[in-house]
């Protein structure tokens, strides 16, 4: 039962990855269709951002009155019905609506799901958690390049919002299993609401959200960016660009798988360093104006970006106790929501006013950021 509870909560994580790379995957083709600019697609994920910044600070209070497999459930049928909305529009306003209802059910499963497996599961179910975000952003690309050369862009949405509301059947037929961890009493009876100021309060809070905002802006910048970077730097067609934006999701997926065998034993604050260096290198790579050679790099990037997420998540209730890491694990949602909300639309203008080629330089700045803060966390939770 425990395993069996476990792989739903995997299968919840494809769902909520399968919708994060398909913007970046459609946009080249959505931008010319409309006749908008390419930069407008930070006005989308802006509005997707923000409703999972409300529903991530919401988090906390939310799901003790719901308990987290009800917002699972209600997440899923959520962002599937905003998906096939999605599949339904034929302008700028229509992508902006639909995104409303998304982004607030991305952010309310993301937090709930990523406490429970904090405080239930070790280290390694984290990175492998993660990991199955990953084949959701994985097979998202390659259903979009499908669509793409055998009918349209919005087929592509139509049929990732029908697998949305496959798993949301399942994991309604699956319900009882959630009874397996009620003992434990963590999450079902803690009636403390810690809250934002709360929070703010506790020494490496602070730092740990500006680390965690650095991160999800590189790794926003890199999901959203990566095909456009391809077709309007090195040469790739728009079809060839959908699907060779994976490389960065296919990059992180197999870092994840890999970080689960390890992360237990190196550590999660050495795993966020290693990544984060490796990730460097990839920046390096996507530099060079070589297409292969690009496409080497954002794999790499992948990788390295692999075990960041999942660290700095599981680590919360051993850095601030266990008693405080659904406030803290919402506000961290929040705080990377912000990353990946403002910073990726910067970029965007950067590209349509200044160049693209600038995307190596914006990655490296923020995995720097990443680790000057986590070091600055480091220090203050020793104390």
């Amino acid at each position: 039962m425990y395993l069996l509870l476990l792989s739903v909560i995997y299968l919840a994580f494809i769902s909520l990855g399968l919708p994060d790379s398909l913007l970046g995957a459609a946009w080249p083709t959505i931008h010319a269709e409309f006749d908008i600019p390419l930069s407008y697609m930070g006005i989308v994920t802006m509005i997707i951002s923000c409703g999972t910044i409300i529903s991530s600070l919401m988090a906390e209070k939310v799901t003790k009155k719901l308990k987290t497999k009800t917002i699972t459930i209600v997440s899923v049928f959520l962002t599937a019905t905003a998906l096939f909305g999605f599949s339904t529009s034929s302008q700028l306003y229509h992508l902006c609506l639909w995104g409303i209802p998304y982004g607030l059910g991305a952010g309310a499963i993301d937090s709930a799901l990523n406490n429970y497996v904090a405080l239930y599961y070790n280290s390694r179910h984290m990175s492998w958690l993660h990991c199955f975000w990953g084949v959701g952003t994985i097979i998202s690309p390659y259903i979009m390049s499908y669509a793409l050369t055998n009918s349209v862009w919005n087929t592509g949405y139509r049929n990732v919002s029908f697998i949305q509301f496959g798993i949301g059947i399942v994991v309604l037929l699956t319900l009882p299993l959630w009874k397996i961890n009620q003992s434990k009493n963590m999450e079902e009876n803690n009636t403390k609401v810690l809250g934002i100021k709360g929070a703010l309060k506790i020494r490496g809070v602070s730092s740990l959200l500006i680390a965690f905002m650095a991160y999800c802006a590189a790794e926003g910048t890199a999901m959203l960016w990566a095909s456009s970077f391809l077709e309007g730097t090195r040469g790739a067609t728009k079809n060839e660009a959908a699907a060779l934006g994976a490389m960065f999701f296919i990059g992180i997926t197999a870092g994840r798988f890999i970080s689960g065998f390890i992360s237990d034993k190196v550590g999660d604050n050495k795993m966020i360093r290693f990544g984060t260096g490796i990730a460097l290198l990839g920046v390096v790579l996507i530099a060079i104006p070589i297409k292969t050679v690009t496409i080497i790099g954002f794999v790499i990037i992948g990788l390295g970006c692999a075990p960041v997420y999942p660290c700095i998540i599981h680590s919360t209730p051993d850095n601030f106790g266990a008693e405080n890491s659904q406030g803290i694990i919402g506000i961290q949602m929040a705080s990377a929501y912000v990353g990946s909300t403002f910073m990726p639309p910067v970029f965007g203008l950067i590209a349509n006013n200044i160049s693209l080629k600038l995307m190596p330089l914006y990655l490296g700045f923020f995995l720097v950021l990443l680790l000057i803060m986590l070091s600055k966390t480091e220090r203050q939770c020793r104390k």
